[in-house]
């Protein structure tokens, strides 16, 4: 029996998520722009959305600028905040450990002529707050930094970060894409400006995400056409996908804190068939400052391929990081900046859990897992 074990890759279609967009695919096709009651029915459904991401959270629907997933929203927040405030100044402060969709954004704006300073994180994948405050400058207009690592699972002192960034009139952007429906975000509490979010990674369809715009925060379109959302994103929405989001937050939201707890418990699950087992691993990244449903672990001596393939074999589908990069056999740039041994960057593996996962078959694949180390040793 196959074990999906990668979540953090993209995550399975919740069967209300998918009950919820089926009208859009069939009678409900009306295009929202249109004024006729087939326009009106199908812009209706796309407040309730809006208003459920809103809600999720907790800030004002208006404030919600729907995308075509996390990368468009890293964009739009990276490139378009630093270019609406070029005349403040071209400085950009990021870390080394971004997902792509921020860090290839970064590489942008050096090639327009803005000034990017890549700060480092610690062994455990932790930016220090201090590091952030250091490379702060008189040009500096925005700090991005990510919520959760989507390889490791280090959760970021965002709170503290955003703290120091309205010191210094900074704008913040977190890319919370991973960790989003996972653990609690409240962006009134938070000072954070910008953040982005997706839907496939919490049981919602691909090809949908979000960018939460605080109020007054300026930023340039990145796209130009007609004046859907508020003119911040034009083009033609994609209906049936932002009804899946919206219905994939409101059931996370019903059961987050649950989710948690359940997430922690099949991670420590795995740790406790190895630790038993007696087994030689590490485990990748910060074990306290965590995402409760990635685990980054590398089996000394066993490259990281040649576990992959052989846990597929035996029907456990897992990852050596990010999915965007899974083509690359280059050692991933976040365990780089992390400073591990060549011995531990050599032979990581990323298990995620989520949606459908139980106690036994993950403890099974843990088990499978110490077989193949065994035989591949």
């Amino acid at each position: 029996m196959a074990v999906y074990l990668d979540h953090a890759a993209t995550t399975p279609v919740h069967p209300d998520v998918r009950e919820a967009m089926l009208p859009f695919l069939g009678s409900e096709f009306g295009n929202p722009s249109s004024i006729h009651r087939f326009g009106r029915d199908v812009r209706s459904a796309i407040d309730e959305a809006r208003d459920a991401v809103a809600t999720g959270l907790n800030t004002e629907a208006k404030r919600i600028v729907f995308t075509s997933g996390g990368t468009e929203a890293d964009n739009l927040a990276v490139i378009g905040a630093a270019v609406a405030n070029r005349d403040k100044g071209q400085h950009v402060i990021t870390t080394a450990v971004e997902h792509h969709a921020v860090l290839e954004a970064c590489h942008y704006l050096e090639e327009i002529g803005f000034n990017l300073t890549y700060v480092p994180v610690d062994e455990t994948g932790l930016v220090h707050v201090q590091t952030i405050q250091e490379a702060i400058t008189d040009e500096t207009t925005l700090i991005s930094v990510m919520f959760g690592n989507n390889e490791v699972g280090t959760v970021q002192p965002i709170a503290e970060i955003g703290r120091l960034a309205r010191e210094h009139g900074i704008i913040l952007h977190t890319d919370a894409v991973q960790a989003f429906g996972v653990v609690p975000i409240d962006v009134s509490a938070l000072p954070v400006d910008l953040l982005s979010v997706s839907a496939h990674k919490i049981n919602g369809p691909k090809g949908v995400g979000a960018l939460y715009v605080r109020q007054d925060v300026p930023f340039t379109p990145r796209l130009f056409g007609g004046s859907q959302e508020r003119k911040r994103r034009p083009g033609t929405e994609n209906v049936p996908g932002i009804v899946g989001f919206g219905k994939a937050v409101e059931i996370v939201q019903n059961e987050l804190g649950d989710k948690s707890k359940t997430l922690f418990k099949l991670r420590q699950a795995m740790v406790d068939v190895w630790e038993a087992s007696g087994i030689e691993f590490v485990i990748n990244g910060n074990t306290h400052a965590c995402l409760p449903h990635i685990l980054n672990v590398s089996f000394i001596g066993v490259d990281t391929e040649s576990m992959l393939m052989n846990l597929d074999l035996e029907g456990v589908a897992c990852s050596s990081g990010s999915a965007c990069t899974a083509g690359s056999l280059e050692v991933s740039h976040v365990l780089k900046a992390m400073q591990l041994p060549e011995d531990v960057t050599a032979s990581a593996v990323r298990f995620s859990f989520g949606l459908g996962n139980t106690v036994e078959e993950v403890q099974s694949a843990a088990e499978t897992a110490v077989k193949i180390a065994k035989r591949l040793r």
